[in-house]
Parts: C-alpha cells; structure tokens; sequence
C-alpha cells in the first residue's frame, strides 16, 4: 500500500493530471490493483471528463466501464469525506463510499473534489483522508494541485512513498528541475522519479538526451502526446481506450503511447519495492 504524488513546478502545462490517470488506469487494468486516484484541485473538470460524461454527445460511444454519471450528480467526493473526519466518523473502508467507481471490479476508483480545495480550512484534512485511503488501497495516486497551501502540500509529499515530478519537454523546465533538485533533499532523493509529459519523440529533447543532460543513471519517464488518448479524456472512454489499445502490435499508432505508459508504471512499481527493501 503505497501514496504516489504526482506534482508539478507551478503552472506551467506538464499534463501531469492526463499522466496520472493514464498510469493509474493502464495500471488497474495489467495487474488488477485496487488504485484510488485523488484530485485535490478546486475544478476536478480534467479529471472528471476521463471517466464521467456531463452529457452524451451522439459522436461520442458510450463508456461501457462507467458507472454513474458526472461530478454535478455527485453530492460526496472529498466534501463528503471531510464531513465524516469532522465528526470522527472515517474509516479506511469508508472511502469507497465517497469515490465513483470506473471498473465494475472495483480496480479503479475516483474520489474527486468539487469545494474550494484553495480554503486551507478544506485542503488541511487532505493528508488525514489520504493516509486513511492508504490502509485500504493498493496504490493511491495524489495529483497534487500547486494552488494548495504550502503547509498542506509539504504535508502530503513527505508522506508519500514516491513523489513523480512531472516537467514539459522545454530546457527551460528541465534547467528549473535540476536547479529545484540541487536545493531539495526530496527532488535529489530515491524517493523522486522525473516524468515528461506530452512528449514529442520528434523533439531533440528526447528522453535519451533528457537523462544525459541531467545526468541521471535511469532515463527519464515519458507519457507521449497521443491525439487519440486527449480526445478520449475529453470524451470519458479513456477505459475504452486502454482496453483496446493494451496488445496494439509495434504498427499500430499507439504503440508508442502505450509502451511508455507501461515502462512508466512498472518503473513506479519497481522504485516502491526498492525503497521498500531500504527500509
């Protein structure tokens, strides 16, 4: 039972929110994982369209894997949940009754935000939920909004297991990176995996020639750009998309897509079982 946080370097767009659910979502579909993955932003709107549609729109397939419907139907996520620490009321188990299920197995689950996340009186019971969450899943994946309170987000990093970084494949994110890490015990440690997002393998900024440049020993983790896989988050069938694209052979056009989306969640795994092992 492990917390990975996703997080990024200020506002700059990483895609860290569409890395995050295409790890945690290929992840419970390989290995039947019991994930919770959490939105701590004030608009869970990203995170919501992955899974839950608003409205069905007659281009779109219905998600076979969808549960229910949108956020607005939904009067619990993390408002709920804060309630029930209010009045002491929260067990590892009651999670589940707060999150929206994706896959009818229970491998996925979604616990949205949907109040002002930015009140630091609503984001301080987030580290209390998430450890709570982390006694009965396999994995929960934090994506970490930047508009959290510093005290709050500092909170939540030191008790994550692994934190993924994510940067955009631009030198000047990269520099901003190393210059952070140089600073920071936590960027510098085991317990940190760089991510890029949206990468172009036609960039010069290639992984290969990320890691060189940072001197890192393991190549930097990729979730390349997939025009098939935004649409798809736009349209909540991203379940749809990585059930049909999970054994695409190297002619397909996600295969890229797909194979790094792998290597990054077994890297994610691996890491864990290593720090794991220096306990």
């Amino acid at each position: 039972m492990s917390i990975i946080t996703f997080i990024s370097n200020g506002k700059e767009q990483t895609g860290k929110t569409l890395s995050a659910v295409a790890i945690a979502t290929l992840m419970a579909i390989q290995h039947n994982m019991k994930i919770l993955l959490v939105s701590t932003a004030n608009d869970s709107s990203t995170l919501n369209n992955c899974f839950f549609p608003k409205q069905r729109n007659k281009l779109v397939p219905q998600n076979r894997f969808m549960q229910n419907g949108g956020i607005d139907n939904m009067q619990n996520g993390i408002n709920g949940l804060i309630k029930m620490v209010r009045s002491n009321k929260i067990e590892p188990e009651t999670i589940r009754n707060y999150s929206k299920v994706v896959f009818k197995d229970s491998a996925l689950e979604i616990l949205l935000s949907g109040g002002n996340t930015q009140d630091e009186d609503v984001s301080s019971y987030f580290p209390e939920i998430i450890k709570m969450a982390n006694q009965y899943y396999d994995w929960v994946i934090v994506d970490l909004d930047e508009d959290i309170d510093i005290p709050t987000r500092r909170i939540i990093i030191n008790d994550s297991d692994l934190v993924v970084y994510n940067i955009s494949q631009r030198l000047l994110s990269i520099d901003n990176f190393m210059i952070e890490k140089s600073h920071s015990k936590l960027l510098s440690s085991f317990k940190t995996i760089a991510l890029v997002g949206k990468h172009d393998k036609f960039s010069k900024y290639t992984a290969k020639n990320i890691t060189r440049y940072m001197g890192e020993r393991n190549q930097v983790l990729t979730i390349p750009y997939n025009t098939l896989y935004f649409e798809a988050a736009e349209e909540a069938t991203v379940p749809d998309f990585f059930i049909n694209s999970r054994n695409v052979d190297k002619e397909d056009r996600n295969y890229l897509f797909i194979q790094e989306v792998k290597r990054a969640g077994e890297a994610i795994r691996y890491r864990l079982q290593e720090l794991q092992m220096r306990m």
